[in-house]
């Protein structure tokens, strides 16, 4: 299990535990001020140039600040890929979804594109809605924003299911770790998370629980799982016509199986791979 699962979830997934959403940890006056200063946008702008700025320091160097930068992010923004199948018992689990506009693609692509979703314990979103809606004039309160879309658990595994079609990743993000706040729709051409972990080689989220593995002998070679995968971890034999995963790159988000139509494709614990089992 990643470290946040013996940190934060007593040895078992740290995403499903009720604790990590409660209120209670809405006290904590540096979450409060981080939670109002990251729906500014200003910490993703900030990101986005300093990527930039990152590729052009010697390699050595960018390894060190490689390192510190994944520190950081592990105390205060960090993510993990989740398969659908834990998006859907956390929604059976928290008691309010609201869908949002994601910061990233608005930081990228200047558009609004609702790809982001609140979720909280309280009925009424409790007092990480009650902070967003306090802010003033910020991207997700202004004036060009459209607001918040609340949905029921129904309604929202339907759009995730929809995200998959798209080709897109789930992942869960903390807003001052522990505290989960968010679950966003990942891709590697828009998010900057995605950028700074696969491309860039900086880790901001870790790999899901799981990894998935293909059956040879249900593979018809159709390649339109390797369509969606973000993360390069899928390869097609011409020798034999099928498509394989290499597990040591896999992140578990179980997307591929979404473009399969026969059903090919399974996700298997991390734990239980050997050559996947220690890679986050």
């Amino acid at each position: 299990m990643c470290e946040f699962c013996l940190k934060h979830g007593e040895g078992k997934k740290w995403y499903l535990q009720a604790k990590n959403y409660s209120d209670d940890l809405l006290s904590d006056i540096r979450r409060r001020k981080f939670i109002k200063d990251f729906m500014t946008g200003d910490e993703v702008t900030q990101g986005v140039a300093g990527l930039e700025r990152l590729d052009k320091t010697p390699r050595s160097l960018r390894r060190l600040i490689s390192r510190m930068i994944s520190t950081r992010m592990k105390r205060v923004h960090y993510g993990q890929v989740v398969p659908i199948e834990d998006i859907e018992r956390i929604f059976g689990m928290v008691n309010y979804i609201v869908r949002t506009a994601c910061i990233c693609r608005h930081t990228t692509l200047g558009q609004e594109k609702r790809y982001c979703y609140g979720v909280s314990l309280s009925p009424d979103g409790g007092e990480f809605v009650r902070i967003v809606q306090g802010l003033d004039k910020t991207f997700l309160g202004g004036p060009d924003a459209l607001g918040g879309e609340v949905l029921s658990r129904e309604q929202a595994l339907a759009l995730f299911r929809e995200h998959e079609h798209e080709g897109l990743c789930h992942t869960v993000w903390t807003f001052r770790t522990p505290f989960i706040g968010g679950i966003c729709n990942c891709d590697r051409a828009d998010c900057l998370a995605m950028r700074c972990t696969v491309t860039h080689g900086i880790s901001v989220m870790f790999r899901a629980e799981y990894v998935a593995e293909v059956d040879p002998d249900v593979c018809v070679g159709c390649r339109q799982c390797m369509r969606v995968c973000q993360f390069g971890a899928m390869a097609y034999s011409p020798s034999n016509g099928k498509v394989a995963i290499d597990q040591r790159w896999c992140y578990g988000c179980g997307i591929c199986r979404s473009a399969c139509q026969k059903n090919a494709i399974r996700l298997r614990e991390r734990a239980q791979v050997p050559a996947a089992a220690h890679r986050w």
